[in-house]
């Protein structure tokens, strides 16, 4: 893959904030969304704090280094703390150009179970096993910097994290395979929530039925490449801005 430019990565990140928003993963303008941006040093571009996903462009994305100060001028304030989880991802594992955090409903209402994701649908399969568990200490502070080291431990080589009590992590080699992670994520919570409301016997098939279709996901080589050209196409036609 060639590697890309820092407008190019400032699209894509902008695509994702505008995406979250539309797809209703937001909460307000807390989490974040992040991306390692090429050459020396430890640099990445997160949103400015204050601005709602949906009013983020290209432009408005702030340069930060691994603490999560900002390394550019800005009129809109970054917040250090938030950028606790990011930060010791992006430090940990070089592969993770991206990281994406989430408070939805879903999510936060399967990191309140004990059992994490379940493999009741075909869309919760390709997480089975490949999701990790990260025990809730309180609010992810910039003074709790030892949180991080249990966070890349429970991360390990998995694609994401429930933050116990909290919500849902995913990483990716790219902004796209981090969004199609992160969206499908989202959609396996939700699958898990519906069926466990319907008060009747869950079925979860073998778990060699279940291994069979996780490593058919993981042998698809699209890798929600094809979504996300989709996606940046019905942006492009909707939202244009996103780009300035």
């Amino acid at each position: 893959m060639t590697a890309q430019t820092e407008q190019e990565l400032r699209e894509e990140l902008a695509a994702a904030y505008r995406l979250y928003a539309q797809f209703d993963l937001t909460d307000m303008v807390y989490t974040h969304l992040s991306v390692r941006l090429p050459g020396e040093g430890h640099r990445f571009l997160v949103n400015p704090y204050g601005l709602l996903f949906e009013e983020i462009t290209a432009s408005s994305l702030v340069v930060v280094d691994s603490e999560g100060h900002p390394q550019q001028e800005t009129s809109w304030p970054v917040n250090p703390a938030g950028f606790v989880i990011h930060s010791a991802v992006h430090r940990a594992h070089p592969d993770a150009a991206c990281v994406m955090h989430s408070h939805t409903l879903a999510g936060m209402a399967i990191a309140a179970q004990k059992d994490g994701i379940l493999p009741l649908n075909q869309i919760n399969m390709e997480f089975y096993g490949r999701i990790g568990f990260h025990p809730y200490e309180g609010i992810a502070a910039d003074d709790n910097l030892s949180e991080r080291e249990r966070l890349v431990r429970d991360l390990g080589d998995n694609m994401g994290l429930i933050l116990q009590n909290h919500g849902l992590l995913t990483i990716g080699s790219s902004v796209a395979q981090a969004f199609y992670r992160m969206y499908y994520l989202e959609q396996a919570c939700r699958v898990q929530l519906a069926a466990q409301s319907t008060g009747a016997p869950l079925h979860c098939p073998s778990e060699a039925e279940v291994l069979r279709a996780r490593a058919q996901f993981e042998t698809d080589p699209d890798q929600g490449q094809m979504i996300w050209k989709a996606l940046r196409r019905k942006l492009d036609r909707e939202q244009p801005d996103y780009r300035n």
